[in-house]
Protein backbone atom coordinates (compact mmCIF):
# COMPACT_ATOMS: atom_id res chain seq x y z
CA UNK A 1 0.00 0.00 0.00
CA UNK A 2 1.52 3.34 -1.10
CA UNK A 3 -0.90 5.64 0.72
CA UNK A 4 1.67 8.42 1.12
CA UNK A 5 3.81 7.70 -1.92
CA UNK A 6 6.06 10.65 -2.76
CA UNK A 7 5.35 12.48 0.48
CA UNK A 8 7.92 13.53 3.08
CA UNK A 9 7.34 12.89 6.78
CA UNK A 10 9.03 14.03 9.98
CA UNK A 11 8.51 11.82 13.05
CA UNK A 12 9.85 13.11 16.35
CA UNK A 13 11.04 10.67 18.99
CA UNK A 14 11.35 7.98 16.35
CA UNK A 15 14.32 5.92 17.54
CA UNK A 16 12.26 3.40 19.50
CA UNK A 17 8.74 2.35 20.41
CA UNK A 18 5.70 3.90 18.76
CA UNK A 19 7.80 6.51 16.95
CA UNK A 20 9.96 3.86 15.31
CA UNK A 21 6.88 1.85 14.32
CA UNK A 22 5.34 4.99 12.82
CA UNK A 23 8.45 5.88 10.83
CA UNK A 24 8.74 2.32 9.55
CA UNK A 25 5.08 2.24 8.45
CA UNK A 26 5.14 5.62 6.71
CA UNK A 27 8.28 4.57 4.84
CA UNK A 28 6.61 1.30 3.84
CA UNK A 29 3.64 3.32 2.59
CA UNK A 30 5.89 5.33 0.30
CA UNK A 31 7.02 8.37 2.29
CA UNK A 32 10.57 9.59 2.76
CA UNK A 33 11.05 9.92 6.51
CA UNK A 34 13.14 12.12 8.76
CA UNK A 35 13.76 9.95 11.83
CA UNK A 36 14.32 12.30 14.75
CA UNK A 37 16.15 10.95 17.76
CA UNK A 38 17.92 12.23 20.85
CA UNK A 39 21.70 12.46 20.96
CA UNK A 40 22.87 9.09 22.23
CA UNK A 41 20.26 7.14 20.25
CA UNK A 42 22.32 6.98 17.07
CA UNK A 43 22.48 3.19 17.23
CA UNK A 44 18.73 2.61 17.38
CA UNK A 45 17.96 5.30 14.80
CA UNK A 46 20.69 4.02 12.49
CA UNK A 47 19.30 0.50 12.62
CA UNK A 48 15.83 1.79 11.80
CA UNK A 49 17.06 3.81 8.84
CA UNK A 50 19.12 0.87 7.57
CA UNK A 51 16.10 -1.42 7.69
CA UNK A 52 14.02 1.12 5.75
CA UNK A 53 16.70 1.61 3.11
CA UNK A 54 17.31 -2.14 2.81
CA UNK A 55 13.59 -2.51 2.12
CA UNK A 56 13.74 0.01 -0.70
CA UNK A 57 12.52 3.01 1.27
CA UNK A 58 14.01 6.42 2.05
CA UNK A 59 14.89 7.67 5.52
CA UNK A 60 17.39 9.88 7.26
CA UNK A 61 18.24 9.96 10.97
CA UNK A 62 18.64 13.42 12.51
CA UNK A 63 19.57 14.02 16.14
CA UNK A 64 17.80 16.91 17.87
CA UNK A 65 16.52 17.88 21.28
CA UNK A 66 13.09 19.10 20.21
CA UNK A 67 12.72 21.18 23.35
CA UNK A 68 15.29 23.53 21.79
CA UNK A 69 13.53 25.52 19.07
CA UNK A 70 16.72 25.98 17.05
CA UNK A 71 17.28 22.22 16.95
CA UNK A 72 13.61 21.72 16.16
CA UNK A 73 13.86 24.09 13.19
CA UNK A 74 16.90 22.13 12.01
CA UNK A 75 14.67 19.08 11.54
CA UNK A 76 12.56 21.01 9.03
CA UNK A 77 15.78 22.15 7.34
CA UNK A 78 16.84 18.50 7.09
CA UNK A 79 13.57 17.61 5.36
CA UNK A 80 14.19 20.37 2.84
CA UNK A 81 17.83 19.45 2.32
CA UNK A 82 17.43 15.69 1.95
CA UNK A 83 13.94 15.28 0.51
CA UNK A 84 12.89 18.67 -0.89
CA UNK A 85 10.20 19.70 1.60
CA UNK A 86 7.71 18.36 4.11
CA UNK A 87 4.15 17.05 3.95
CA UNK A 88 3.56 15.13 7.19
CA UNK A 89 4.50 16.01 10.77
CA UNK A 90 4.05 13.44 13.53
CA UNK A 91 4.70 14.93 16.98
CA UNK A 92 5.43 11.72 18.85
CA UNK A 93 8.29 12.54 21.24
CA UNK A 94 7.23 12.11 24.86
CA UNK A 95 8.62 12.54 28.34
CA UNK A 96 6.46 10.87 31.02
CA UNK A 97 7.01 12.35 34.47
CA UNK A 98 4.67 10.36 36.71
CA UNK A 99 4.35 11.36 40.35
CA UNK A 100 1.77 12.89 42.69
CA UNK A 101 1.06 16.57 42.04
CA UNK A 102 2.13 17.40 45.60
CA UNK A 103 5.62 16.03 44.87
CA UNK A 104 6.30 17.59 41.45
CA UNK A 105 9.21 20.03 41.44
CA UNK A 106 9.42 23.17 39.33
CA UNK A 107 12.20 21.57 37.30
CA UNK A 108 10.06 18.49 36.58
CA UNK A 109 7.09 20.65 35.63
CA UNK A 110 9.17 22.68 33.18
CA UNK A 111 10.85 19.57 31.76
CA UNK A 112 7.53 17.82 31.13
CA UNK A 113 5.86 20.80 29.46
CA UNK A 114 9.02 21.50 27.44
CA UNK A 115 8.80 18.16 25.64
CA UNK A 116 5.10 17.25 25.86
CA UNK A 117 3.51 20.63 25.10
CA UNK A 118 5.99 23.38 24.18
CA UNK A 119 7.94 21.36 21.59
CA UNK A 120 4.92 20.19 19.59
CA UNK A 121 3.41 23.69 19.82
CA UNK A 122 6.43 25.23 18.12
CA UNK A 123 6.69 22.30 15.72
CA UNK A 124 3.14 23.09 14.60
CA UNK A 125 4.06 26.76 14.32
CA UNK A 126 7.00 25.86 12.09
CA UNK A 127 4.81 23.49 10.09
CA UNK A 128 2.39 26.33 9.45
CA UNK A 129 5.07 28.07 7.40
CA UNK A 130 6.85 25.09 5.91
CA UNK A 131 4.38 22.25 5.38
CA UNK A 132 3.10 21.96 1.83
CA UNK A 133 -0.61 22.58 1.18
CA UNK A 134 -2.68 19.47 1.79
CA UNK A 135 -0.29 18.34 4.49
CA UNK A 136 -0.94 16.40 7.68
CA UNK A 137 -0.14 17.11 11.33
CA UNK A 138 -0.66 14.23 13.74
CA UNK A 139 -0.04 14.83 17.43
CA UNK A 140 0.32 11.91 19.80
CA UNK A 141 -1.40 12.38 23.16
CA UNK A 142 -2.65 9.73 25.58
CA UNK A 143 -5.98 8.20 26.49
CA UNK A 144 -5.17 9.01 30.13
CA UNK A 145 -6.20 12.65 29.59
CA UNK A 146 -9.79 11.38 29.80
CA UNK A 147 -9.17 9.40 32.99
CA UNK A 148 -8.16 10.33 36.53
CA UNK A 149 -5.08 8.25 37.24
CA UNK A 150 -3.12 9.25 40.34
CA UNK A 151 0.44 10.37 39.50
CA UNK A 152 -0.58 11.37 35.94
CA UNK A 153 -1.55 14.97 36.68
CA UNK A 154 1.56 16.62 35.23
CA UNK A 155 1.74 14.35 32.20
CA UNK A 156 -1.96 14.64 31.42
CA UNK A 157 -1.88 18.40 31.92
CA UNK A 158 0.81 18.77 29.27
CA UNK A 159 -0.92 16.37 26.89
CA UNK A 160 -4.24 18.12 27.49
CA UNK A 161 -2.60 21.36 26.39
CA UNK A 162 -1.40 19.63 23.22
CA UNK A 163 -4.93 18.43 22.48
CA UNK A 164 -6.29 21.98 22.74
CA UNK A 165 -3.47 23.40 20.62
CA UNK A 166 -4.39 20.84 17.97
CA UNK A 167 -8.08 21.71 17.90
CA UNK A 168 -7.41 25.42 17.55
CA UNK A 169 -4.67 25.02 14.94
CA UNK A 170 -6.94 22.83 12.82
CA UNK A 171 -9.21 25.88 12.45
CA UNK A 172 -6.35 28.26 11.75
CA UNK A 173 -4.70 26.24 8.99
CA UNK A 174 -7.58 24.30 7.45
CA UNK A 175 -7.97 26.74 4.56
CA UNK A 176 -4.77 25.27 3.11
CA UNK A 177 -6.12 21.72 3.15
CA UNK A 178 -3.84 20.83 6.06
CA UNK A 179 -5.43 18.59 8.66
CA UNK A 180 -4.50 18.53 12.35
CA UNK A 181 -5.51 15.55 14.45
CA UNK A 182 -4.62 13.85 17.71
CA UNK A 183 -4.15 10.14 18.28
CA UNK A 184 -4.49 9.12 21.93
CA UNK A 185 -3.17 5.59 22.41
CA UNK A 186 -4.26 3.37 25.23
CA UNK A 187 -1.88 0.95 26.96
CA UNK A 188 0.54 -0.14 24.24
CA UNK A 189 3.22 -2.81 24.28
CA UNK A 190 6.36 -0.70 23.94
CA UNK A 191 9.70 -1.06 25.77
CA UNK A 192 8.93 2.06 27.84
CA UNK A 193 5.49 0.76 28.83
CA UNK A 194 6.96 -2.57 29.90
CA UNK A 195 8.99 -0.77 32.57
CA UNK A 196 5.76 -0.20 34.54
CA UNK A 197 4.92 -2.53 37.46
CA UNK A 198 3.34 -5.82 36.39
CA UNK A 199 0.28 -5.25 38.57
CA UNK A 200 -0.28 -1.85 36.92
CA UNK A 201 -0.15 -3.41 33.44
CA UNK A 202 -2.51 -6.19 34.52
CA UNK A 203 -4.95 -3.59 35.82
CA UNK A 204 -4.93 -1.74 32.50
CA UNK A 205 -5.51 -4.99 30.62
CA UNK A 206 -8.67 -5.52 32.67
CA UNK A 207 -9.88 -1.98 31.89
CA UNK A 208 -9.96 -2.66 28.14
CA UNK A 209 -12.95 -4.26 26.45
CA UNK A 210 -10.61 -6.82 24.90
CA UNK A 211 -8.69 -7.78 28.02
CA UNK A 212 -5.26 -6.97 26.62
CA UNK A 213 -2.90 -4.11 25.88
CA UNK A 214 -2.50 -2.89 22.32
CA UNK A 215 0.31 -3.51 19.88
CA UNK A 216 2.22 -0.61 18.29
CA UNK A 217 0.98 -1.50 14.81
CA UNK A 218 -2.62 -1.15 16.00
CA UNK A 219 -1.91 2.48 16.87
CA UNK A 220 0.17 3.04 13.75
CA UNK A 221 -2.70 1.87 11.52
CA UNK A 222 -4.67 4.92 12.65
CA UNK A 223 -1.70 7.27 12.27
CA UNK A 224 -1.11 5.96 8.75
CA UNK A 225 -4.75 6.56 7.82
CA UNK A 226 -4.65 10.14 9.13
CA UNK A 227 -1.46 10.75 7.13
CA UNK A 228 -3.09 9.56 3.91
CA UNK A 229 -5.20 11.31 1.28
CA UNK A 230 -8.18 9.25 2.43
CA UNK A 231 -8.29 11.32 5.64
CA UNK A 232 -8.74 14.66 3.86
CA UNK A 233 -12.08 15.37 5.63
CA UNK A 234 -10.88 14.42 9.11
CA UNK A 235 -9.47 17.29 11.14
CA UNK A 236 -9.64 18.70 14.66
CA UNK A 237 -10.30 15.24 16.05
CA UNK A 238 -8.90 13.28 18.97
CA UNK A 239 -9.05 9.57 18.17
CA UNK A 240 -8.70 7.35 21.23
CA UNK A 241 -7.16 4.05 20.15
CA UNK A 242 -7.39 2.23 23.45
CA UNK A 243 -9.22 -1.06 23.11
CA UNK A 244 -12.40 0.26 24.68
CA UNK A 245 -11.11 1.89 27.88
CA UNK A 246 -13.73 4.41 28.98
Amino acid sequence: MNAVNGKVALVTGAATGLGAATARRLAADGAAVIVNHLPGQEGEAGELVASVVDGGGRARAVAADIGDTAQLAALFDAADEHFGGLDILVNNAVLPVLKPIAEVTEEEFDRSFRVNARAPFFAMQLAGGRLRDGGRIINISSHTTGLFFPRYGLYDGAKGALEQFSRVFSKEIGHRGITVNVVSPGPTDTPEFRTRPAEFIAGLEKMTSMGRIGQPDEIVNVIAFLASAEASWVTGQNIRVNGGVV
